[in-house]
């Protein structure tokens, strides 16, 4: 019985990172849904938000107008931490998909302009960066996914780091 259970568990292990090697070759991103296929969005009620990437919400700009800093400094045991700096935006995880509110929302995070992730707080680690001269960015990005905009500029910022 125990011979059964550490084999069954051995495959669990490697098929599962199988799986994942064959998701990551296909393009599934780590955001938990596939931007091109509608049915992904929620059905009737994300057509009724018109839960829409490419529509940008443009913002007027003055004192209320968000912004973003970012820092990214190498962890002194492995990978690098990302710390993000908004102005005038508050993270809404719980609102994530939903209706839009003004100054909140979420954060994307691209590597060499590749998505990574979606970014619900202040901080994230980042275990491995390629080779090379690497540019970290961040935009924010309202409730609807869609990008936030100060006229017509995107709330974003970078920065590039050299990895050895």
């Amino acid at each position: 019985m125990a011979r059964s259970l550490a084999l069954f568990a051995i495959g669990l292990v490697f098929g599962g990172g199988a799986g994942f090697v064959l998701a990551a070759a296909n393009g599934v991103t780590f955001d938990s849904h596939d931007h091109g296929d509608p049915s992904q969005h929620g059905g009737a009620q994300a057509e009724a938000m018109a839960h829409d990437h490419s529509a940008a919400v443009n913002l007027p700009a003055g004192a209320n107008a968000p912004g973003i800093e970012i820092a990214l400094t190498r962890d002194p045991m492995a990978g690098w931490n990302l710390q993000v700096i908004p102005q005038n935006f508050r993270f809404a995880p719980q609102n994530a998909s939903a209706a839009d509110n003004d100054g909140e929302g979420h954060a994307h995070v691209y590597i060499n302009g590749k998505k990574l992730a979606r970014l619900y707080g202040n901080w994230m680690h980042i275990a491995d960066l390629p080779k090379g001269e690497v540019e970290v960015s961040v935009s924010l990005n309202a409730n609807s996914h869609s990008p936030l905009m100060v006229e017509n500029v995107p709330v974003s910022a970078a920065v590039t780091v050299q990895v050895d």
